[in-house]
């Protein structure tokens, strides 16, 4: 006999494993369309200010927990898009989420050339991201902020997979 707790778990569980296939037969017949732009002004520009780029780092962080990874991948700058394709970048995270947790943005500030730099917090552990103003839109340097994750997108697959301890069906 289960406790309510038990079941409660396995019947979460059932239902996580259900989405995730789900996501999976969705991604590879829907051809993901570029939302609106959050945080922008008439003419689709983003404000140059340090309130929006704040917005916008909360909106990614909570995207990326929640592993709406499009979205993501659309606030990238064109030489972290060049590591990576868009579908390649989705199927990595809807195939091996890894769900960091939930991150508290705690300020930005200027690093000179352009950059900014985000400090965020997630169980306590400090992180930064780089962010840059170009063509109108606050963009986010993997290259930057994450050195690791793009050793990791230059696998293949497989290797990728394995590498953050993901078994893919």
């Amino acid at each position: 006999m289960y406790s309510a707790g038990v079941l409660g778990r396995r019947i979460i569980s059932a239902g996580a494993i259900l989405l995730a296939m789900s996501a999976v037969v969705l991604i590879s017949r829907v051809e993901y369309s570029t939302p609106t732009p959050r945080h922008s002004s008439g003419n689709g520009a983003q404000r140059k200010n340090l309130t929006t780029l704040l917005e916008i780092a909360v909106q990614f962080n909570r995207d990326y927990e929640s592993n709406n990874v499009a979205a993501v991948y659309d606030q990238w700058d064109a030489s972290s898009r060049a590591i990576i394709s868009r579908a390649s970048y989705i199927r990595r995270h809807i195939e091996c989420p890894t769900p960091p947790g939930p991150a508290t943005v705690e300020g930005a500030s200027p690093v000179g050339q352009g950059y900014w730099v985000v400090r965020y917090a997630i169980s306590g552990v400090q992180f930064k991201d780089y962010w840059h103003y170009d063509g109108g839109r606050w963009r986010f340097s993997l290259l930057r902020s994450n050195p690791a994750a793009v050793r990791l997108y230059k696998l293949p697959f497989a290797a990728y997979a394995a590498a953050v301890g993901c078994t893919s069906p």
